[in-house]
């Protein structure tokens, strides 16, 4: 995949309108410091379109990424974040929930985790989610970087075992870019299968 044109097309808030896009999305969930809108900047090849920011928790909106006008990037809220309300969290939790439901173009979840970590009881509750919604959601595990290549293979396995995801897990750096390639054919395959 090569990143030509990246264009922040849409944002919703909690009492927006969904858009109703014709291209095909892809999601991106996980908690508020997951390094989420790193990934999503690597993907795109820009240092600082997507906001990523000191203070978790700065994403409570739907953010679309029209990508080369073939696809959608979409920015989900950050879940787990200690210092917003209970209400908030609520608030945010039926936005992505009105999302995964209503979207006609979703083809694929990626569910971010730290790799340090293993997944907590709000990534178990997001994977259970999404895949109730009947998605398969592509684990991606990040800040590679931060751990020790001998401890990778443990990791991993602890993130499955935490999920009980027997699907793809992709390690990922945001400052390496390592993974990325693996994302990119992900995506290069749905961008096929909807042509």
């Amino acid at each position: 995949m090569v990143i030509k044109n990246v264009n922040l097309e849409t944002v919703c808030g909690i009492t927006s309108t969904l858009p109703d896009n014709l291209l095909p999305e892809v999601a991106f969930a996980g908690k508020s410091n997951v390094g989420k809108s790193s990934l999503i900047n690597a993907l795109m090849n820009r240092k600082s379109y997507a906001r990523t920011s000191a203070q978790p928790g700065k994403t409570q909106t739907i953010n679309f990424y029209n990508i080369n006008g073939e696809i959608y990037f979409v920015d989900l809220p950050g879940y787990g974040y200690a210092k917003a309300s209970k209400s908030e969290v609520e608030k945010w939790g039926r936005m992505v929930e009105r999302y995964l439901h209503s979207s006609k173009q979703l083809r694929c979840v990626f569910l971010l985790v730290d790799i340090r970590h293993a997944p907590g009881d709000n990534d178990r509750l997001m994977y259970d989610w999404v895949t109730s919604n009947g998605y398969t959601p592509v684990i991606i595990a990040t800040k590679l970087d931060k751990i020790k290549r001998s401890q990778v293979a443990k990791q991993i396995k602890l993130i499955r075992d935490g999920l009980g995801a027997d699907g793809t897990v992709i390690p990922f750096s945001a400052s390496t870019k390592q993974g990325r390639e693996e994302i990119y054919e992900i995506i290069d395959k749905i961008l096929e299968d909807s042509l």
